[in-house]
């Protein structure tokens, strides 16, 4: 049996981005595409393929406290695995719950990850999060990157 996916193991320091602001979903998906292109992270058929997905599938999730997402798109697009963590003042993303309803999402977390059964644990890893409120919270405030790391490795998360 392989040990659990984390999101200690996929969340890295310059796939943190805190305290944005873009007037829409495909704004944000454009600054991870950007970042996680350069770096070599993703093919080029990353960003048509994330904005199609999310079309097609929402990831927006109202919780009692703020509006979160988690987007991601084919394991095929994703040269080397991450998982980006992006505070915003408040983008609107449509609810995985309803179509019809918009979230206003103050944390995404997007999933690049190339092994389709790493997806899913990573979903179930993160909805272990998303029930913590303290750790959100924490998470939205935090200022630098490296208190990010440091929340995400001292909840084991």
């Amino acid at each position: 049996m392989s040990e659990t996916i984390t999101l200690e193991q996929y969340v890295l320091p310059e796939f943190v981005f805190l305290g944005e602001s873009f007037k829409t979903k495909n704004e944000l998906f454009e600054k991870i595409y950007s970042k996680a292109f350069d770096l070599k992270y993703v093919r080029e058929d990353f960003l048509e393929r994330i904005k199609e997905r999310e079309k097609n599938f929402p990831t927006g999730l109202q919780l009692e406290d703020m509006g979160v997402a988690i987007p991601h798109t084919d394991a095929e697009c994703v040269l080397k695995e991450f998982v980006a963590v992006v505070t915003t003042d408040s983008v609107e993303f449509k609810s995985m719950e309803d179509a019809n309803q918009s979230v206003p999402v103050e944390i995404a977390f997007i999933l690049g990850l190339n092994e389709p059964h790493a997806q899913l644990e990573m979903l179930q890893s993160l909805m272990g999060l998303l029930q913590n409120k303290e750790i959100l919270a924490d998470l939205k405030n935090a200022k630098t990157s490296e208190e990010v790391m440091t929340l995400i490795k001292t909840n084991h998360l």
